[in-house]
């Protein structure tokens, strides 16, 4: 944006991450509700069908840093389209290997390029608004932004993923990610007319390849190089890569406790809760920051929440009982989000921001990775409820973690606002 040009207010600044939040979030969350069924009509075993969101995951992992460095070299708008429009065409492949009942590698090779796809939005669209909300000189806390970006998300994924199971139910699997496609397309439009680089100057003068070893060596230094970020990142694998496949597993499982395997609107009733959750969660976590002292306090608590509720989980046969934990499993997720992006976000310098933001979405693909496939087995051998189990047991790794990255009191724990700490170089 011209220097001369006038600056948005703050407040607008805000209103256009929750649009450019809530029309992914809605084109995202139509398949959500349905995609491991779609896996499974497919042909594909639980194996192969959490194999195939392992290689998702894979892309992610692959992709994270490059496109982290797209976002801080050339830019954060730039990242987003491209992001859009990789995410519509692979979305379109993957319904095209469905109807073609294509064989297991290549949906296993879609699902990477669909990972390169979320990896353009990853970090790139935070990095955007805490920039642009300094530029335009915001004073309140990032929680707030972020909470109600909770709430935003989950109406849309609320809305989406209802929609999505009663789409399949009147039409079939394949339909929603048809759906999903052509939102993603009009969100393309929407970026390009309403988001621009604000407060962030891309040093497009370098050469790409020095400009990339640049930004990855600072991304390294105060990414995996800070104490207190360091910690919070080798969290993810066992909080981020469990979630995947807890989020995903919820719906096959559903549908057995509930006892009809093609009642697809009660699959979509485990995104919808979610969905759900996180407008409770959203709302909930700046008051449960301001029980706190410390924004560590809250992550910890969410952490020790979500362990023992996917624990009782897996131990229960009550589709009534299942719902509630799930519920509750939602809430508590919702509730850190916001305080671990803020808490994350303030310990980052502007340059790197996309970038290490994209290195704590490493993070959690990579648990992903390994523990999709592990459990997805464990649900072959002993049933979703087994699996579950274990995802409570490898969640609770992260508590140390979490303990760790508090120890070392960085002044973005005790943070209130945004202009109070850190991101500076």
């Amino acid at each position: 944006m011209d220097a001369a040009t006038t600056l948005p207010s703050p407040r607008r600044i805000q209103g256009t991450y929750y649009t450019l939040l809530l029309g992914n979030t809605l084109a995202a969350s139509f398949i959500w509700g349905i995609n491991t069924l779609f896996l499974l009509d497919a042909g594909l075993s639980n194996l192969e069908a959490f194999a195939a969101n392992a290689f998702f995951t894979a892309g992610m992992l692959i992709f994270e840093i490059p496109t982290g460095v797209v976002a801080d070299t050339v830019g954060r708008r730039a990242s987003y389209l491209i992001g859009t429009i990789t995410l519509a065409t692979t979305t379109t492949l993957y319904w095209m290997l469905w109807v073609w009942e294509s064989p297991f590698w290549a949906w296993a090779i879609v699902s990477v390029l669909i990972g390169l796809g979320f990896t353009f939005f990853s970090g790139a669209v935070d990095a955007w608004l805490v920039d642009a909300l300094k530029a335009t000189g915001y004073r309140g806390s990032l929680e707030t932004v972020f909470g109600r970006a909770q709430i935003v998300g989950g109406i849309a994924m609320l809305s989406g993923s209802v929609l999505g199971g009663v789409i399949a139910q009147i039409t079939d699997l394949g339909v929603p990610f048809l759906v999903r496609a052509l939102v993603l397309v009009v969100m393309f439009v929407v970026a390009a007319l309403l988001m621009h680089d604000i407060g962030f100057a891309p040093e497009r003068g370098q050469n790409p390849l020095r400009a990339t070893r640049t930004v990855f060596r600072a991304s390294v230094k105060y990414g995996l190089g800070n104490r207190p970020v360091r910690w919070l990142m080798l969290a993810s694998p066992f909080t981020a890569g469990v979630g995947i496949y807890v989020f995903y597993a919820l719906q096959p499982y559903l549908l057995e406790l509930w006892g009809d395997d093609e009642a697809y609107t009660i699959a979509g009733l485990a995104a919808a809760l979610l969905s759900g959750a996180a407008i409770v969660g959203g709302a909930l976590a700046p008051w449960v920051r301001r029980l706190f002292h410390r924004r560590t306090s809250s992550i910890l608590l969410a952490t020790v929440a979500s362990a023992v509720v996917l624990l009782g989980l897996g131990l229960v046969h009550n589709f009534w009982v299942a719902i509630a934990l799930v519920a509750v499993w939602g809430i508590a997720s919702a509730i850190d989000d916001p305080v671990h992006r803020a808490y994350l976000n303030d310990m980052i310098p502007s340059k790197q921001r996309a970038t290490v933001l994209s290195f704590d979405s490493l993070m959690g693909s990579a648990g992903g990775v390994v523990f999709q496939p592990a459990l997805g087995r464990a649900a072959d051998v002993g049933g979703y409820g087994a699996s579950l189990i274990w995802s409570g047991v490898i969640s609770a790794v992260a508590v140390p973690f979490v303990l760790l990255s508090r120890a070392q009191r960085s002044p973005a724990d005790t943070a209130q606002r945004v202009d109070e700490v850190g991101g500076t170089e």
